[in-house]
């Protein structure tokens, strides 16, 4: 593909006369509807949080069927006890990554903002 002279030249036109209509009146909304860094930080935390609350039973139930159904397999046996220690382990670094971030918020002195 070659690409012509007369296409550059266009090309530059168009967009050193795009700012003429402007008047550089360009104003970007804020999609994230958070003003700083740390809002969004901790509404991602906490939503990270709410699904990892959420999901937790939900591998419990699914740990505990393929208990019931493992009918004397022993990797059926292994792969539950599996998903119920992952599960375990899951819920007890997200409870304790939350408790960690209210410690630090204190130790900081950083207001805590209200969710």
């Amino acid at each position: 593909m070659k690409i012509r002279l007369s296409e550059i030249l266009y090309f530059l036109l168009i967009f050193s006369v795009l700012p003429i209509y402007a008047n550089g009146q360009i104003n970007i909304e804020n999609p994230l509807n958070y003003d700083t860094f740390g809002e969004l930080a901790d509404a991602l935390i906490n939503f990270i949080f709410f699904v990892g609350i959420a999901v937790a039973p939900i591998m419990v139930l699914i740990a505990g069927f393929n208990l019931m159904t493992a009918a004397g397999d022993v990797k059926k046996v292994d792969t539950a006890k599996k998903i119920l220690l992952y599960t375990a382990i899951g819920l007890a670094v997200i409870l304790m990554s939350k408790g960690l971030i209210g410690i630090l918020h204190q130790v900081l002195g950083v207001k805590i903002p209200s969710t």
